[in-house]
């Protein structure tokens, strides 16, 4: 079953933090809160069917929504993809571990290893990313890519 989780849009660099429903409906009022709420959840279950489908878990995504001046809302920012979504193979799915996927997780293990040098907690950037690192998750992307359309990059 799928779970509504709202969050801040946080500045560069930080993390968004998740807010609740209440704090929604203060800051854009009850019917847009409603709106983005059932927009989320028509856009996560679709889907969610074709990645089920596809033979792949859509674990979770984020969604930006914007509005118009003239109060039309609008999806922003990219879409059900893998830097803004989790995406696992269904078969090799098992409970209670980490689960393979194809997502930007190979970056983040690389940066947080002690090979990367990196100090996040130093405030300092991020090192350049090795070749190697690029080109496996830009081959997870790639394999995410053509079983969720069915076809070749």
């Amino acid at each position: 079953m799928p779970f509504f989780t709202p969050a801040t849009n946080a500045p560069l660099g930080a993390h968004d933090e998740n807010v609740s429903y209440d704090a929604v409906v203060r800051e854009v009022g009850e019917d847009a809160a409603a709106r983005l709420r059932g927009l989320t959840m028509a856009v996560y279950s679709r889907a969610e069917e074709v990645a089920r489908g596809r033979g792949i878990i859509l674990a979770d995504t984020k969604l930006e929504f914007g509005r118009r001046p003239d109060g039309t809302t609008v999806l922003a920012d990219e879409v059900l993809t893998p830097d803004s979504s989790r995406f696992w193979p269904a078969s090799q799915w098992r409970p209670g571990r980490t689960q393979p996927s194809y997502d930007k997780q190979i970056v983040r293990n690389w940066l947080l290893s002690p090979e990367s040098g990196w100090d996040r907690a130093a405030g300092g950037p991020p090192p350049a990313l090795p070749a190697a690192v690029v080109e496996r998750t830009r081959a997870r992307y790639v394999e995410a890519y053509e079983l969720l359309t069915g076809q070749t990059w």
